[in-house]
């Protein structure tokens, strides 16, 4: 299996889920090029626990629903896409609490897993997206020449510019500094 380069900054499971397409800006890198990393994606984005074999026959679907999401979180809403991600949030079903009793005979809880677990999480993560639309959140491209990360602007001010002020930030801010003091 690849090491993969997840980010987790997009602060909402769906705009994640826009982020596994890097490097929008200059060419696009697909982190979902297989079913280990759908699967994979699934179990860190804590919305299912599946294997490669789980994974495969949505692999291509999870890659539409995730340009979906992202044109309907610019604002680029049409009939089509509205949808798709109403038919994907209508897959996302999480089944009742149960009761179990251990060996002791002691009651606990227990959430058992959807029939279809990948299709439940796609439609968590769709779910997530209309959720994300109607709220009053901006949500933002990090304003990196060659990043392209999309996240949600939770500053009090609604003024982030970048994905993660750790990564394209200090970038930034480090090219700045050059250049102001390269011309002194």
């Amino acid at each position: 299996m690849a090491m993969r380069d997840w980010i987790w900054d997009g602060g909402r499971a769906s705009v994640d889920l826009v982020n596994t397409l890097r490097d929008r800006k200059t060419g696009a890198r697909e982190l979902l090029d297989e079913a280990d990393a759908l699967a994979e994606w699934l179990r860190l984005a804590e919305l299912a626990d599946v294997t490669a074999a789980q994974a495969l026959p949505y692999l291509r679907a999870a890659r539409e629903l995730r340009e979906t999401i992202d044109r309907v979180l610019r604002g680029q809403l049409d009939e089509a896409d509205v949808d798709a991600l109403n038919a994907w949030a209508a897959r996302h079903h999480q089944p009742p609490l149960q009761l179990r009793l251990t060996p002791r005979r002691e009651p606990v809880a227990h959430v058992p897993a959807p029939e279809e677990p990948v299709a439940s999480a796609l439609g968590a993560a769709a779910a997530d997206a209309i959720k994300l639309l109607l709220e009053p959140s901006a949500i933002r491209i990090c304003a990196s020449d060659t990043c392209g990360l999309r996240f949600v602007d939770r500053s009090p001010a609604r003024n982030r510019q970048w994905c993660s002020m750790a990564r394209c930030g200090n970038r930034a801010k480090a090219r700045q500094h050059y250049a102001r003091h390269k011309t002194t």
